[in-house]
């Protein structure tokens, strides 16, 4: 059996116009091919869906049925299609972000809310991980894209695990002080201004951004002293409220207005915040193509 959806088409045009000319002016073709399907379609069936005489045009009650099962299945055809589109454009479907606590408090929230605005029927989840846990969840599939900061994956990882990143938020660090400090007064002072002071750093064996920010220190002539490891920036920023040590934070911090702490920049040289999406490139998903544009990073590195 060999039935097409343009026949079902046709076959319903001429049971609601109940006229072959009506039907075919409202299909704009000609009545005889028109005819011609009708009648093939009969074939295929082997019923008559029409009981016609010079004086009326009636369905028979096979063509009663098929009416009501064709209506149906065309409006179902024309839902699929229009679902099948939507997914490709990114409307239909789910994203699952992987990123990091900070993230938080810059622009992500921001960036989610014009997403579900523009793409409702889309759903997402959040997922906090660390960077090496996001790395992971993205080569496993357990996430569509990932949020960390610096230092930024290697070139040759991510070719050999077919992941691409992308710079999409610029920020630099700055440092955390009790209101109390003899320097939180200052409008912006120098990495080595806090040589000597008691360092509190996000755990140094669950993220390459601590370690990284250590080395900035380093690099700017001197050896932090750690005083205390925390998993959570809040914990960090708890303890600089209560005056045991400084911290070095992303600037979008201070945008939490932490009790007893003063975010002060650093003037030369200040040590990266950047924030990366990283996300696959084996997987062309509608979805995740719809919020890269919505993200429209700055910089599209490689």
């Amino acid at each position: 059996m060999s039935i097409d959806l343009k026949q079902l088409k046709y076959f319903l045009a001429v049971a609601e116009e109940k006229s072959f000319s009506r039907a075919a002016e409202r299909l704009h073709i000609s009545q005889p091919p028109l005819s011609q399907q009708i009648m093939k379609l009969e074939s295929e069936l082997g019923v008559k869906l029409f009981a016609r005489t010079t004086r009326t045009f009636e369905l028979t009650v096979a063509g009663k049925a098929l009416m009501n099962e064709a209506a149906e299945l065309l409006a179902k055809m024309r839902m699929t299609i229009d679902t099948i589109r939507q997914i490709d454009r990114g409307e239909v479907g789910r994203l699952r972000v992987g990123i990091v606590g900070s993230a938080m408090w810059g622009p992500i929230p921001s960036l989610l809310e014009e997403f579900q605005t523009k793409f409702p029927r889309v759903t997402w989840t959040l997922h906090e991980l660390g960077p090496t846990l996001q790395y992971d969840a993205l080569r496993a599939k357990q996430i569509d894209v990932g949020f960390w900061r610096e230092p930024r994956l290697d070139e040759d990882g991510l070719r050999n695990d077919n992941l691409r990143q992308e710079l999409c938020f610029r920020e630099d660090v700055c440092v955390a002080l009790n209101e109390h400090h003899p320097l939180a007064k200052q409008d912006a002072i120098e990495l080595m201004d806090i040589a000597d002071q008691p360092m509190l750093t996000l755990a140094l064996d669950k993220s390459a951004f601590p370690r990284y920010l250590i080395q900035c220190c380093v690099k700017a002539g001197f050896q932090p002293t750690i005083f205390q490891e925390a998993s959570e920036p809040q914990t960090l920023l708890a303890m600089v409220g209560a005056g045991l040590g400084v911290a070095l934070m992303p600037e979008t911090t201070s945008r939490i207005g932490w009790p007893g702490v003063v975010f002060v920049p650093i003037r030369s040289n200040p040590p990266s915040a950047n924030l990366y999406i990283t996300y696959t490139t084996t997987d062309d998903a509608p979805v995740v193509r719809a919020f890269l544009n919505i993200l429209n990073p700055p910089s599209r590195e490689t």
